[in-house]
Parts: C-alpha cells; sequence; structure tokens
C-alpha cells in the first residue's frame, strides 16, 4: 500500500532516504533536552521514521491528507498517539503544546509562505524550524536586503529568526519529480523579545511596500500616509513634508528589518 500523491495538496513525496535523514539530523537539540517537535505533513512517514529514532525528540504530526493518516497509523506503530489529522493553517497549536516547540517538515509548495506566517504567529513559542522548501523560496526567505529577490517573508522571518540555508536537492529526489529543485534551511530565534514599534503597522508597511516593489516607497505608501493623516489631521503641506524624507526615495529591497522599525516609528 502506497498513498497516491495529491496535486490539489501540493503533494511530492520525498523518496531519497539519505535526505530525509540529513533532515532529521539537521534539527538541533540541547545535549541532555527533549524537545516537542511537530512535524507538518509526514505524508508517508520518511522523514517521520528518522524522528521517531531520535531520544531527544518528543514527536507530534499533523496531516490532512487521511490516505496519509491510515498509512501512517499502519506502518508505523509509534504514530498511534502522535498523530493529528487536520488542517495545519487551521490547527490552535496551543492546544498541543503548552510550552516551546520545533517545527520540521517537507512543506508542500503551495502553501509554505502561509506556513510560515502561521508559524510567526507563535514564534514565542517556536525556537526553531527545519523545512524543505521550494528552493526559489529558501533564498528569498534567507536573502540580505538589495536583491530583487528579498521580499516580504525576508523582512517578517529575519526580524525574530536568523535563517540558513543547508543545502539543495534535486528534482529526482520526490514522486512525483517537482518541475523545480528545493532546499532545506533551518530558522533559529533570535534574541529579539520586542521590535521596538507597532508590530501590526510594521507588517501593514512592510506588505504594502512590497505589493508595489517597483515603485518608490513614497509611491507604494502614500496611501497608507493620507489614510493615517486623515486620521491624525494633518494638512495637505505636513504630508508632503513627512513624505520628503530621503528614505520614501528607496525601493523597499533596498531597506533592512532595522530600516523597517524605523520607518514604522516614522509613521
Amino acid at each position: 500500500m502506497e498513498v497516491r500523491p495529491k496535486k490539489a495538496l501540493g503533494q511530492h513525496f520525498l523518496t531519497d532516504l539519505s535526505i530525509a535523514q540529513k533532515i532529521a539530523e539537521s534539527l538541533i537539540v540541547d545535549q541532555g533536552c527533549v524537545m516537542p517537535v511537530l512535524e507538518v505533513g509526514p505524508g508517508m512517514g520518511v522523514l517521520s521514521q528518522y524522528l521517531l529514532e531520535r531520544e531527544d525528540v518528543d514527536l507530534k504530526m499533523v496531516e490532512i491528507d487521511t490516505e496519509s493518516v491510515n498509512y501512517l497509523l499502519t506502518h508505523f506503530s509509534r504514530a498511534n498517539g502522535r498523530l493529528v489529522e487536520a488542517d495545519f493553517l487551521r490547527l490552535k497549536l496551543e492546544n498541543f503544546f503548552k510550552g516551546e516547540f520545533c517545527v520540521i517538515g517537507n512543506f508542500p509548495y503551495n502553501i509554505s509562505s502561509q506556513i510560515f506566517f502561521k508559524i510567526l504567529d507563535y514564534k514565542d513559542q517556536v525556537p526553531q524550524v527545519v523545512c524543505m522548501i521550494q528552493k526559489e523560496v529558501a533564498e528569498r526567505i534567507a536573502e540580505q536586503p538589495g536583491t530583487k529577490t528579498y521580499g516580504i517573508l525576508s523582512v517578517l522571518l529575519q526580524a525574530w529568526y536568523d535563517i540558513e540555508y543547508l543545502f539543495t536537492v534535486g528534482e529526482g529526489a520526490f514522486n512525483p519529480p517537482p518541475k523545480v529543485k528545493s532546499a532545506v534551511i533551518r530558522l533559529r530565534r533570535n534574541s529579539r523579545t520586542d521590535l521596538g514599534c507597532d508590530e501590526k503597522l510594521f507588517k501593514t508597511i512592510v506588505k504594502t511596500s512590497f505589493n508595489q516593489r517597483r515603485k518608490t516607497l513614497r509611491n507604494s505608501l502614500k496611501p497608507l500616509v493620507r489614510e493615517m493623516a486623515a486620521k491624525k489631521g494633518l494638512s495637505e503641506e505636513q504630508i508632503q513634508t513627512f513624505l520628503s524624507d530621503p528614505v520614501f526615495d528607496l525601493r523597499p529591497e533596498r531597506l533592512g528589518v532595522e530600516d523597517f522599525v524605523s520607518l514604522t516609528n516614522r509613521f
């Protein structure tokens, strides 16, 4: 019995056992500790089998595909009591983890960004993420300011995590083979406890800036500036004075995390 890959779920099952083992070993746990770990989308358990062998890992799994759930329960006796059939994006993780937990998995390409946004909601509970995603997305997340691939996820994730690009995985390691290469990255929570600005506004400014990334910040953020100016009763002259700051001459990819924090505080 094998699970049929479903295009609607973005399933590309990893078949290279050496890669699976390497991903499992990329999760760092302090010596003498046992870390709760959540695997997202275990599929047929190619990664799960190595995680279940680790004595320093207390594994839970979340899988949306009923066929995969049945496979895991049939082939892995230790999956009983550890496996939740659910949509990770809808799951209230606080119901399963009271303290810190790590996240690992071969993330479906079609929802990898949404998974990262979900992880950011639990950033104070998630000290580490190890995942395989589309190579292009991995490069974007790990990228530094000043490049075309640097974007929304780069800023939001780098604000809270140190990101390492670990290794590239070719198309032949999967069934069915994807049309693109994959990559494994590791995110480790940095020491930041507070952004030093309004976090909700920070997210809004980052997303608004990159949604029109070819424009200067003056043009992309002007509607947001006017909206806030209207709330504060500012004049047109005050708006133009605010927008005359040289930072608004830049495009968003030129700004690092601290630059966006500073920009948020200007608002």
